[in-house]
């Protein structure tokens, strides 16, 4: 199996496709202003304790406040109040060492008995917004490597449960024991196996320097009395996390569009593994990069209600707002020759797959419920059962999965951390705006010529590109005398027309020779304005 991520970088938005053996697997878009990610952490206030919930409610900039349950302040809570009251005290480089002797957590308390309206708390996102709720917070913070996960207040050492040989076990928890720094827990993660002590204890200086960035970030507010919420370490990019959780030596490319965020993972992919730096790719290419990798096709057949699998089967996904609803149907599909117990079999397994790989495509979370085609024979539906558990060992989120029920039903739970991923795949008329007239589609071209001459007579503009839909691209540079020829002929310069699969059928959009878009809305108003600001300084006869 070879892997590729292909990242197509807009204005507003990053998004992100994991590609397995040329098969979109993953797919993940978020937009650049985002700032409540999964790892962030802030220096917040609480706005108000619930004693109902046994939770309280904290202020981190979001329009809605984010909620912290009382069991979430983590058994070394009474540690981190400590740390925080000598910061608070003006102490400098306060060791962990001092604070560690501290009481654990009592979890049968109450948190009208922890916690106070106004008080100060440092505290790390673990889930981002989700439709009507905000962030939800934990106060046991973790810094993810590549290697190692860094744990602060404790001084456990934890192995991933994926490496097998004890011997391997042993050796990476000595290792990371001679080199930790006290006051610190680590968890050795799967890709640290046979890695030697060098590789550890860089990464491991790298996330030691992360925390005492928020310390002395929490220091430098106390002391300037810094209004809060105050963000204090931010998350690397979803690029970068993602090739930090994913890359492996199956990855042969990855392809990125813009040239910032390529010097930022070649930079990172360069620090993790020197040798797979050259796999990172600057894409220069005029064509829609998720164009060009087929991507943006698949995303139109993989989203939607209706999502259609393997001979004519097709599987209808339904979200509510307490689970997923997934149901099977074998369409028009022909019937097996052996009768309908092999053939739901069939269409039932056929299903499995698709629907592990939409688990991970829309990163779905919470409760799934499938229903599948009935079947009566045991073999079968343990079969269905054992198939469903094989194609979720790639899936990174935490999953658990149950046996079909007598309804034929399976009930599968799955982490949550972000919102479903949701991909519109139905067109809106970019003319008639949803009225259903729209003017004569004859008059399409004439359009883009006005737009043209506009842009190449009033605004001085002479290097742009046009995309449109691919159709409207073929139409316009069909035959020897076509009508892009007689428009470069007409104003005397070649520019280019560039097929976009993303556009709507009579939309298009300008953009200049760095690649920003020309608004014509704009250029329209601006062209009007000068013409009025002539008219108004050009003296009568």
């Amino acid at each position: 199996m070879t892997s590729e991520v292909i990242v197509d970088v807009s204005p507003k938005t990053v998004s992100i496709a994991l590609l397995e053996d040329q098969r979109l697997v993953e797919f993940q878009r978020e937009a650049r202003e985002e700032h409540f990610s999964v790892g962030n952490i802030y220096l917040a206030k609480v706005r108000k304790l619930m004693p109902g919930l046994n939770a309280c409610f904290v202020n981190v900039g979001f329009e809605r406040d984010a909620f912290l349950h009382y069991l979430d302040l983590g058994p070394r809570y009474h540690a981190l109040e400590k740390y925080l009251e000598l910061l608070g005290n003006g102490s400098k480089n306060v060791s962990l060492e001092k604070v560690l002797k501290e009481p654990d957590f009592n979890r049968e308390g109450s948190i009208q008995n922890t916690l106070k309206v106004g008080q100060e708390l440092l505290v790390q996102v673990i889930k981002e917004p989700i439709n009507t709720k905000g962030p939800r917070l934990t106060c046991e913070f973790s810094f993810a490597g590549r290697f190692l996960v860094l744990i602060p207040f404790t001084d456990k050492i934890s192995v991933s449960t994926k490496i097998k040989s004890s011997a391997e076990r042993a050796r990476l928890k000595q290792l990371v024991r001679n080199i930790k720094p006290h006051g610190f827990g680590v968890i050795i993660r799967t890709v640290a196996e046979g890695k030697r002590v060098a590789e550890l204890d860089n990464e491991l200086k790298v996330l030691v320097k992360r925390w005492e960035s928020v310390i002395e970030k929490v220091r430098t507010a106390r002391q300037e009395s810094q209004k809060l919420p105050l963000l204090t370490y931010e998350e690397t990019g979803r690029t970068v996390a993602l090739l930090r959780d994913l890359l492996n030596p199956t990855f042969e490319n990855v392809y990125i569009n813009d040239p910032h965020v390529f010097e930022e993972v070649k930079g990172y992919v360069s620090l993790i593994a020197p040798e797979s730096a050259d796999i990172v790719k600057l894409y220069k290419g005029n064509v829609p990069i998720f164009d060009n990798f087929s991507v943006t096709k698949q995303i139109k057949t993989s989203f939607g209600r209706s999502v259609t699998y393997k001979h004519g089967a097709y599987l209808v996904i339904e979200q509510t707002e307490a689970l997923h609803v997934i149901d099977v149907n074998s369409g028009n599909r022909s019937k097996s020759a052996e009768g309908q117990e092999t053939n739901a079999l069939d269409v039932n397994l056929g299903a499995a797959d698709e629907i592990a790989r939409q688990l991970r495509l829309r990163d779905m979370g919470g409760i799934i419920v499938v229903d599948f085609i009935d079947m009566d024979v045991p073999e079968n539906r343990q079969k269905l059962y054992e198939r469903m558990v094989e194609n979720l060992r790639k899936d990174r989120a935490r999953h658990s999965i149950l046996p079909l029920s007598k309804f034929g039903l399976m009930q599968i739970t799955r982490q949550r951390v972000r919102p479903a991923m949701n991909v519109e795949v139905d067109e809106s008329c970019p003319t008639c705006g949803g009225t259903g007239v729209i003017k004569s589609s004859l008059l399409f071209t004439d359009t883009l010529e006005e737009k043209i001459r506009m842009l190449v007579c009033d605004l001085r503009i002479t290097r742009f590109r046009l995309y449109v839909h691919p159709f409207v691209a073929a139409y316009l540079e069909q035959g020897v005398f076509s009508i892009l020829r007689l428009w470069h002929l007409r104003y005397g310069f070649r520019f280019q027309i560039i097929p976009n699969q993303q556009l709507a059928f009579l939309q298009y959009e300008f953009y200049d020779a760095k690649g920003r878009e020309i608004q014509m809305k704009q250029a329209h108003e601006n062209v009007a304005s000068s013409r009025k600001s002539t008219a108004t300084t050009v003296p009568t006869v």
